[in-house]
């Protein structure tokens, strides 16, 4: 359930309320010496919370964190590439395209 803000247009007081999307919205403002209407005010809204892993790379990430997925990255140079033995023999040759 999400938080609506108002405002009431006679005291100008702002408050929240913690209310369901399906609720009415409300009318008179909860101050006891004031009985002027209020109005919802447009908000910025809830944001967007991911949790896990697997959105970005670069997301909330440490410099502690980043020096130590370095460390146990294996280094390139330790595990050498194979290589594909090649035959002597020349590749055959494609035929022309007319």
């Amino acid at each position: 359930m999400p938080n609506y803000d108002y405002e009431c247009l006679e005291c100008g007081k702002r408050f929240e309320v913690f209310q369901s999307m399906n609720d009415a919205k409300l009318t008179d403002c909860p101050q006891p010496d004031c009985a002027g209407k209020v109005r919802r005010l447009l908000g910025t809204g809830g944001g967007i919370i991911f949790k896990g892993s697997g959105f970005y790379q670069t997301d909330y990430r440490s410099s502690s964190y980043e020096s130590g997925a370095k460390a146990d990255k294996p280094s390139e140079k330790s595990e050498p590439k194979p290589e594909s033995k090649k035959s002597d023999a020349p590749a055959p040759a494609k035929p022309a395209a007319d």
